[in-house]
């Protein structure tokens, strides 16, 4: 009896670490998740709103510690060149990785 007791005891608090343990990984990835959606939103917009034309073609993704990736393609150099520093002046944004190819 004292063995099943036991058991069930340690089942029992497994069970709750485990819930506490995903508690504590949902609530930091929704956070990370929701900043990086943020950012990302923000430069695509400035991208959008001042050269709709010329930077279609470029992607935008974002870290958890706020730095922007930018892909794609963009017809010149200093279309490449604007591209990073719109992102660069967006707020949240840590820093600017430009791998954007010039067509």
């Amino acid at each position: 009896m004292k063995t099943l007791i036991f058991s069930t005891f340690i089942a029992i608090s497994a069970v709750g670490a485990v819930s506490v343990l995903a508690a504590d990984a949902d609530s930091s990835d929704a956070h990370v998740y929701v900043k990086d959606s943020v950012i990302t939103t923000k430069v695509k917009t400035k991208l959008a709103a001042k050269h709709m034309s010329t930077l279609t073609n470029v992607k935008v993704d974002t870290d958890a510690d706020g730095v922007v990736w930018l892909s794609g393609t963009a017809p010149t150099k200093d279309a490449k060149d604007l591209a990073e520093m719109i992102a660069k002046d967006t707020d949240g944004v840590q820093a600017v990785h430009n791998k954007i190819k010039v067509e």
